[in-house]
């Protein structure tokens, strides 16, 4: 019987082919079963007119964790909806870690909560998501093809 491969190898597979978050210089610091914790760089070209990172981008980095921690268990996991509330600003040099955890799970669909704090441990938003499980795996036997999920 072949093996379930873990939610770091899974996180591995599935950032190998995520080019968002290569783009965004996101790393990935921890994951588990329902967990992820990963991190960015807010670099100039993220500023907004205000000079302050623009939401998009740590909407992207919350969204990016709630990805990693709705996959973790080998099920391809799409975002059914998802909700920000920013609290405070981010600036160009700052190091912003989202960290996502599931809160709720039942057949085919989990609540995420996220935080994204600054290193100094500021919060900088709170994320809200809502996943949908297909039956699809990201890796091994039945990996599925986009088309396929």
């Amino acid at each position: 019987m072949p093996s379930t491969p873990t939610a770091r190898e899974v996180a591995r597979a599935m950032y190998a082919r995520d080019r968002a978050a290569q783009e965004l210089g996101v790393e990935l610091l921890e994951v588990a079963h329902g967990y992820a914790r990963m991190a960015m760089r807010v670099r100039e070209n993220m500023l907004n007119g205000h000079a302050i990172c623009h939401g998009g981008y740590i909407f992207a980095l919350a969204d990016t964790a709630f990805a990693y921690a709705c996959n973790a268990d080998n099920r391809v996991t799409l975002a059914l909806s998802c909700h920000v509330s920013f609290t405070a600003p981010a600036a160009a040099g700052d190091r912003l870690v989202a960290e996502a955890e599931e809160i709720a799970a039942g057949g085919r669909t989990g609540v995420y909560d996220v935080t994204v704090r600054r290193e100094d441990g500021t919060l900088i938003a709170v994320f809200r998501g809502q996943a949908y499980r297909t039956r699809a795996k990201l890796i091994g036997e039945e990996e599925a093809s986009p088309e396929r999920r």
